[in-house]
């Protein structure tokens, strides 16, 4: 594994036993699925160029100012293809985050848009005072791409395939 496989996120799969057929990696990814997740994988749409997508879409609370409540929305999302002939899964993240202001939604400041491996996490907590009168820090909001695309390549991993983390095209 060299340089580049590391800052990709590029994995190889640890055991010796032979790759499954790429039905059934992608029956492992669709799998993934259920309602305790808060993603969904699915097969992509002809203009995504993709075999498969995992999406994670986010509604992020923020403040814009001191007074008006801003909602940020945030889609990671993970394009996936399947190369049978070297047993491998080329994954590129798409990530996009829009601001909105007020009841009904308005672009408040900026789109912002990123492409390749995401990485980025973000939190947010609250001070609250408990019962015995002191503040205490309350996690208010988590967002981890690793929550993600952990699963998603231990599924691949699993099937004996290749996770390899690109970062222009797939």
């Amino acid at each position: 594994m060299g340089l580049f496989d590391k800052l990709t996120g590029t994995k190889h799969p640890t055991s010796g036993g032979a790759p499954r057929p790429a039905d059934e990696v992608r029956a492992a990814l669709l799998a993934l699925n259920g309602s305790d997740v808060p993603y969904r994988v699915r097969d992509a749409t002809p203009s995504e160029g993709a075999d498969l997508v995992a999406e994670w879409r986010i509604l992020e609370p923020a403040w814009h100012t001191f007074f008006v409540r801003t909602q940020l929305d945030r889609t990671l999302k993970t394009r996936m293809r399947l190369v049978p002939d070297s047993n491998e899964v080329r994954a590129l993240d798409e990530q996009w985050q829009v601001s909105w202001v007020g009841d009904t939604p308005r672009l408040a400041r900026s789109r912002e848009y990123s492409r390749g491996q995401s990485t980025v996490k973000s939190r947010q907590w609250t001070y609250e005072r408990g019962a015995d009168g002191k503040l205490h820090k309350k996690e208010t909001y988590r967002f981890d791409p690793a929550d993600m695309k952990d699963p998603l390549r231990d599924a691949v991993l699993d099937a004996g395939w290749v996770w390899r983390g690109v970062v222009f095209k797939l």
